[in-house]
């Protein structure tokens, strides 16, 4: 059979230009495996890890040195998401819009647009969802970082540091309200103090404290739990400890994906493992490498972080993402044509089908994907 979607290529680039423009910053700073094979939905992919890499000085000699080689990692995922967005028009349709001097093209063109955006959200919208997983925070609940100066990088970056992360790939995605503040501090956006005009003449978020900054749309608000007046018991823990027994007392729940202090203990600290009711004593598990500062053989008292906005700083190897063309029976299935098209912004590869049906044809955008936070110690969480 003829290959009947080469006339709309024009059409389909033409709607990715539109879609790139789109905020869209977690699925460039992550550690991809975007590959063009196919994995159905649970199926588990392993994806390759480069590990840091190392300098060495320069020594003239006869022969050059013998190095180089490297111990490559893997991670494994699970593709959990299998995701389709459907157009369909019927030959009247069409007909009837050339007819009266309306551009098909231009409205499959939007309608393309429209359905690459939607997958390109819920995947943006997955990876900024680990932040969950997350080793320990820094801000305040309700305040925009960047809101006066650019102290808040400075703290993330010292959460990565003090927790052994490589620092040479470092992201911070942050979401518009905290871009705002950004470019407007008067240091970036003026070239004299800044050395640099590109924030202020074309809006660039600029490198910070070792940082590569970038916006996303789908930043998202987390809810805590309701813990109140709860307490560590009086065992006493060292500092790297992560279970952590409460007394019975206090009110309400500790949460998976909380932030908690300890009272004489400015750190916030993720909860990997909570759910739990504070009121009924129970253990919760904090996020590796667990505590900065030991916790004195006294009930200490516990404070649950309030909702807040999940800002998130990492390096680029503890967040991974994986996506797939989906999976298709061997004798394959009633498409007439089907094509791969890159986004070469996001770099996200959709496949674009077409289905020959009575009369109509329903054309569908799909992927299948899947997210991992990899390294949840070389993860933070900028709030606000």
């Amino acid at each position: 059979m003829s290959n009947t979607l080469t006339g709309l290529i024009p059409t389909l680039y033409n709607a990715l230009d539109v879609v790139s423009r789109e905020l869209v910053g977690f699925i460039p700073a992550v550690s991809s495996d975007m590959t063009f094979e196919r994995a159905a939905k649970g199926q588990t992919v392993t994806s390759p890890v480069a590990p840091a890499s190392v300098a060495s000085d320069i020594n003239p000699a006869v022969t050059p040195p013998n190095d180089g080689d490297q111990n490559i990692g893997s991670v494994s995922m699970t593709i959990t998401k299998a995701r389709r967005v459907p157009v369909r028009w019927n030959g009247e349709e069409k007909k009837g819009l050339d007819n009266n001097g309306a551009s098909f093209n231009v409205i499959f063109r939007d309608q393309i647009a429209q359905a690459m955006r939607t997958l390109t959200n819920e995947v943006e919208s997955d990876l900024a969802g680990l932040s969950r997983y997350a080793s320990r925070a820094y801000g305040t609940p309700g305040t925009a970082p960047f809101s006066t100066n650019l102290s808040d990088t400075a703290q993330v970056r010292k959460i990565l540091s003090d927790n052994g992360a490589p620092l040479g790939d470092l992201q911070t995605v942050i979401d518009t309200s905290a871009g705002a503040n950004m470019r407007t501090l008067t240091q970036l956006s003026k070239a004299n103090e800044s050395s640099d005009t590109s924030l202020l003449r074309r809006g660039v978020l600029l490198d910070v404290h070792g940082f590569a900054i970038r916006e996303s749309a789908q930043i998202q608000t987390l809810s805590s739990g309701t813990g109140a007046l709860a307490t560590t018991n009086t065992a006493g823990y060292p500092i790297g400890s992560t279970a952590i027994t409460l007394a019975s007392a206090g009110t309400g729940t500790i949460l998976n994906g909380d932030f908690i202090t300890f009272a004489g203990d400015t750190n916030k600290y993720a909860v990997a493992s909570g759910d739990t009711d504070a009121s009924n004593g129970g253990t919760i598990t904090l996020a590796a490498p667990g505590l900065r500062k030991a916790i004195s053989a006294a009930a200490t008292a516990i404070t649950v972080v309030s909702a807040s906005t999940r800002n998130m700083s990492f390096a680029r190897s503890a967040i991974a993402l994986a996506t797939r063309a989906p999976a298709l029976p061997p004798q394959g299935d009633s498409a007439v044509d089907r094509q791969i098209i890159t986004d070469a912004v996001s770099g996200l590869s959709f496949e674009i089908a077409m289905y020959a049906q009575y009369r109509q044809m329903q054309y569908e955008v799909s992927l299948a994907w899947g997210v991992a936070a990899v390294k949840p110690d070389h993860i933070a969480v900028l709030l606000g």
